[in-house]
């Protein structure tokens, strides 16, 4: 499984997926139609699922033009079935899905939003976590609660480390600067951030993180208990 990192909008990541036997391919979250629609049409990829972790604009605005135009089939949370417009197939909570290559599981992680779903490529060990979990950051706290969110991260913590994230926005460098004021002394928070200055001034992205470099940087993933990720959310929303 080939997967292209495709920037949309201003920060937006989309991910498309692709077999590179048929060139069949799913799209995770296209926040806008045209840099995917260019990406397919150049490289004559066949699209046939559009998935999307939460219904915000910036995640599903291609959805429509993308359905039209490759008769794709739209999959998301049963949720967000009346938030997310022309939805083909409803996913629940720990199902597997199984399509030739593509074989995922979906885990629920409100908080972000009352539907936010992540996608787990258990067998590459790769994640997509939308606007739940990022590289030295999580998801402002919008429809769901605190409590929610630090129950959500929980999951996600317990995967493999070597897990790798693909997550929604490039927002990595600008939560560095929050974990650095808050974790100054920590040393694999100074490498991460060496590592990820080094790949963006190459004009590559900071996607994929992994497990185990944000259990050592994230310092919303190091907090210990409800209160103290609480706190650390509140902080961050000001910052």
């Amino acid at each position: 499984m080939k997967i292209q990192i495709i920037k949309c909008l201003k920060d937006n990541f989309s991910y498309l997926l692709i077999n590179e036997k048929n060139l069949d391919a799913y799209v995770i979250d296209p926040g806008e139609a045209e840099p995917v629609l260019n990406y397919i049409e150049t490289n004559q990829i066949n699209l046939k699922y559009i998935l999307n972790t939460h219904h915000h604009g910036d995640h599903i605005d291609g959805n429509n033009i993308l359905k039209k135009k490759f008769n794709a089939k739209i999959l998301a949370f049963e949720n967000d079935r009346d938030r997310i417009p022309m939805i083909d197939i409803i996913l629940k909570d720990a199902q597997i899905w199984n399509d030739d290559i593509f074989k995922f599981k979906v885990i629920h992680v409100p908080g972000h939003t009352l539907g936010h779903i992540c996608f787990y490529f258990f067998k590459e060990k790769i994640i997509f976590t939308g606007d739940t979990l990022f590289s030295l950051g999580c998801g402002r706290v919008f429809e769901g609660s605190h409590n929610d969110m630090f129950n959500s991260l929980s999951k996600l913590k317990k995967l493999p480390p070597e897990t790798d994230i693909y997550f929604g926005h490039e927002y990595t460098l600008n939560n560095s600067i929050f974990c650095k004021k808050i974790d100054k002394n920590n040393p694999h928070l100074k490498k991460k951030i060496l590592k990820v200055k080094k790949k963006l001034d190459s004009g590559q992205p900071s996607v994929p993180s992994s497990i185990k470099d944000e259990l050592e940087c994230n310092i919303f993933l190091r907090a210990k208990n409800l209160k103290e990720f609480s706190k650390l959310r509140n902080l961050k929303d000001n910052f």
